[in-house]
């Protein structure tokens, strides 16, 4: 694994966003993995270590999240900013196509993405997040996403497990893992989350909304094949959102994993296999 910057532009300056790099860096199979909203890049350590032998995989902490940079006061976490700053990485990697797996914001971002008309995104796996986002789950996401403060990574690892119930079946070492790249530590030797606390208020913002978030008109611009893994426990994927999704979608490829909510691990060697095979049986056309 290498770490790399690539320059970015927001409304107030120039941010840097880091990267992971796994893999052959002159591998032209190129799979940009995104995580979720208060995630960082290494969630998919395990995922891009077992995926390294047939991609480069890369996995950017968005913008305010992880060793990249926050932006400065003023400038909006917004889909638009991401969304400019993944064109930012893929000219950076000099690729004209890539496939894409975004867990939760990850996917949102990658279904913006693969909207545009000659988008780059060539496959499309989302990981328990769909075409509507109901407001019930954006109150829920707000209220965990506050100041919070730890002594030490047990304490993490607590918040962590408490928070985050769909990751029980993960090992130890692999909870150990997330805490770990999960925290910074402050002034007064505490820890805190591993992203800027501007996006707490940005979260609390969209709930207070009391309103679903619409992004069919995403999913219905989009023509790369597609693949949805959802957590059928989910409060952000519904069933009923997943079965319109398959309605409209021929050829869409669904896991459906029971007893697990929002978001599924990608850490369990059964949801890695099923993603290799995925990867396999559509390989890229263009």
């Amino acid at each position: 694994m290498q770490t790399e910057t690539v320059l970015c532009l927001n409304p107030r300056g120039i941010h840097r966003m880091q990267y992971r790099s796994w893999g052959d860096p002159n591998n032209p199979q190129v799979l940009i993995c995104v995580h979720g909203l208060a995630r960082n890049s290494r969630d998919f350590d395990d995922l891009a270590q077992a995926l390294s032998s047939d991609f480069r995989v890369i996995c950017p902490d968005v913008v305010g999240r992880g060793t990249s940079e926050w932006l400065p006061e003023g400038a909006p976490y917004e889909i638009g900013q991401y969304v400019q700053d993944m064109m930012m990485l893929i000219a950076r990697l000099n690729v004209d196509k890539v496939s894409w797996l975004g867990t939760s914001m990850g996917g949102i971002i990658g279904m913006a993405l693969a909207a545009f008309p000659d988008s780059p995104i060539k496959r499309l796996v989302l990981n328990d997040i769909g075409a509507l986002i109901p407001k019930a789950s954006l109150k829920r996401i707000s209220q965990y996403m506050g100041e919070q403060r730890f002594s030490n990574q047990a304490e993490v690892v607590q918040f962590l497990r408490r928070h985050y119930p769909a990751l029980r079946h993960i090992t130890d070492s692999q909870w150990a893992h997330l805490a770990q790249h999960g925290v910074r530590q402050l002034p007064n030797g505490q820890l805190a989350l591993h992203y800027d606390p501007a996006l707490a208020v940005a979260a609390e913002k969209a709930a207070a909304m009391d309103q679903d978030i619409d992004l069919w008109p995403f999913w219905q611009a989009i023509r790369c094949p597609r693949a949805l893994i959802w957590g059928q426990q989910s409060d952000v994927l519904l069933a009923e959102t997943v079965q319109q999704m398959e309605a409209q979608t021929p050829g869409l490829e669904l896991l459906s994993l029971p007893d697990i909510g929002h978001a599924p691990s990608l850490m369990e060697p059964a949801h890695i296999q099923w993603l290799q095979s995925w990867f396999q049986r559509n390989p890229l056309t263009e």
